[in-house]
């Protein structure tokens, strides 16, 4: 008896209907450097734009995924926003270079072809790159039936940008006596959750629909709030002079906590010396803390705590970066400086 592909669990017919709602979600993205090539096999972009040229341009890329996150969306049946999670992973990294995001690419995968599921997760994926202002110019599903089980997905990302070279952040112009400002989060965005999911699920028993008074929604949709795109704040500081020249280093607060990821970006001999007390920690890190009794210092190393952004400025430069970043709907405040130490990132309360 002959056999078809669709007898081992891949529909060609359910693929090439999930694949005619992808092109508008593109579209959406797109500006007048991506160049239409009918039929293609891979995306165009135009590096020198008829608005934009460059005088040492610096390619930037990022690669990311959502993590156990996905998790929660399947309990939830909610899979429209952790592409926007996605797209955050990774822009925010480019964005710590002081880089523009151009394009992303994203990668699912799934044990069967679900036109419904593909299109949520590629609307999501769209919605996070217009918010920051890359093109979306194409991807890859991958239908893999023995792989994933039933119910499963999985996705990652990938994000290019550019940068002129003198205007790299790369760490190397941080100094003693810059100062450290907190860029607030919104909320726990996309690390953590193993952790998340066993003290919600396991230790604490709930539903992903049960009501949580001290977070005023339901477990889903606390746990499921997206990922922060830091893109228009990035662009701000960058585009104001005064805070161009001043800005030394950005880092973005991912898995290892605050003091870990702005450790990564200083020199050798210099040390970001963090004060926790000045952070106004969501109440979701808390009630995550109590549910699973996790140790305080297990949680600063595990999540954000409420930073999603850390920025190393120059003093003198500090009080307009503030201001440069509000006006862009961030929440920010000085939380700690560079001084000299051979720890490079470290809490000093």
């Amino acid at each position: 008896m002959a056999i078809s592909y669709k007898d081992s669990g891949v529909d060609l017919d359910s693929y090439a209907e999930a694949m005619t709602r992808i092109p508008a979600l593109l579209r959406r993205t797109q500006n007048d450097r991506v160049m239409p090539l009918t039929g293609g096999f891979a995306g165009l972009f135009r590096l020198m734009g008829d608005n934009n040229s460059y005088r040492d341009p610096i390619l930037v890329s990022g690669s990311d995924g959502v993590g156990t996150k996905v998790k929660v969306a399947i309990k939830a049946q909610k899979f429209d926003t952790v592409g926007i999670d996605l797209v955050a992973m990774c822009v925010n990294d480019c964005l710590c270079i002081g880089a523009e995001p151009l394009f992303f690419l994203d990668y699912l995968a799934l044990p069967k072809d679900d036109p419904d599921l593909i299109a949520e997760l590629v609307k999501g994926v769209s919605d996070g790159c217009v918010d920051a202002g890359a093109a979306l110019l194409g991807g890859e599903t991958a239908i893999m039936p023995d792989l994933y089980s039933e119910g499963d997905f999985d996705m990652a990302g990938f994000c290019v940008g550019v940068v002129e070279k003198d205007e790299l952040l790369d760490g190397t112009s941080i100094t003693a006596g810059d100062v450290l400002l907190g860029v607030a989060s919104d909320g726990l965005h996309s690390n953590g959750f193993s952790l998340v999911r066993k003290a919600v699920f396991e230790i604490g028993n709930l539903e992903i629909d049960s009501y949580i008074e001290d977070l005023g929604c339901t477990v889903g949709e606390a746990l499921l709030v997206p990922t922060k795109i830091y893109a228009e704040l990035v662009a701000a500081l960058m585009g104001n002079e005064t805070t161009k020249a001043n800005v030394t280093g950005i880092a973005h607060i991912t898995g290892g906590g605050i003091a870990e990821n702005v450790g990564r970006i200083m020199p050798t001999g210099l040390q970001a010396a963090v004060k926790r007390s000045t952070i106004e920690t969501p109440e979701i890190f808390n009630w995550i803390q109590k549910l699973g009794d996790i140790d305080r210092e297990e949680m600063y190393r595990v999540f954000n705590m409420g930073v999603g952004l850390v920025i190393s400025v120059h003093s003198d430069a500090a009080e307009e970066a503030i201001k440069q970043i509000e006006q862009t709907g961030s929440k920010c405040w000085v939380l700690g400086e560079v001084t000299t130490g051979d720890e490079p990132g470290r809490y000093v309360d």
